[in-house]
């Protein structure tokens, strides 16, 4: 499998396979959504776009990061999702780098999204769809977020070997300025075991998939063995 790993300014043309990575917190949080019941997440472009889709079904839940704020039902934090009952809800999320990634990409024959949390999950899908080429999108820091580029290459790793242990990867990515940025509270919205959180190692089942539905760009899990 040829692999690429790139930032979301380096995309240069729609590559075939993208996984979109947001470890710290965007696919964390959207794993723990969809593992506290949500049916969907539609991936924002704009707090405007959120806003009016929330305004339009208010049903939905609306996320974003940094602080609360109106017309927003949570912040993008694992810790303080994981106490909501999502069940048969739709999430709106709309996040600084990782809803960015992924609507950057959102014309590949496949958007998966992902973070340690799902990174087997993310593997087996890849390894089951024996593709030749795929583009690893690193959303933070312009492509240099080190905990986004250690979960990249660990799930690229994996794909071609089962067996490869995630020990080194994860310490990197404790290492990152991202995590200590969430740990020393210079990030507003945050809980206490955020960077814990998003350090999980496939903690949940499920790939997620991203594919254009109509004019939204909508987030599902795709459960794997």
């Amino acid at each position: 499998m040829d692999t690429r790993f790139l930032g979301i300014d380096d995309l240069t043309e729609v590559p075939s396979v993208a996984v979109v990575v947001d470890v710290m917190r965007a696919y964390t949080v959207a794993a723990w959504a969809f593992a506290q019941g949500a049916e969907e997440i539609v991936l924002a472009g704009s707090l405007d776009e959120a806003l009016a889709l929330k305004a339009r079904h208010p049903d939905w839940v609306a996320i974003k990061d940094g602080p609360p704020a109106p017309g927003f039902d949570a912040v993008n934090s694992p810790g303080l999702l994981r106490s909501l009952d999502l069940g048969g809800r739709t999430v709106v999320q709309k996040t600084t780098a990782g809803t960015v990634g992924a609507l950057a990409v959102q014309d590949a024959s496949l958007v998966l999204c992902a973070g340690f949390v799902v990174a087997e999950a993310t593997a087996q899908l890849l390894r089951a769809r024996k593709s030749d080429s795929v583009t690893f999108v690193v959303t933070g820091e312009d492509g240099q977020a080190d905990e986004d580029l250690a979960c990249a290459q660990y799930i690229a790793r994996k794909t071609a070997e089962a067996g490869t242990d995630a020990a080194e990867y994860v310490r990197r990515a404790a290492g990152s300025r991202a995590a200590a940025e969430l740990a020393n509270g210079v990030r507003q919205g945050v809980h206490p075991d955020d960077v814990a959180l998003c350090l999980e190692v496939d903690r949940f089942p499920f790939a997620m998939v991203a594919a254009s539905e109509g004019p939204l760009m909508v987030l599902r899990p795709h459960p794997m063995a």
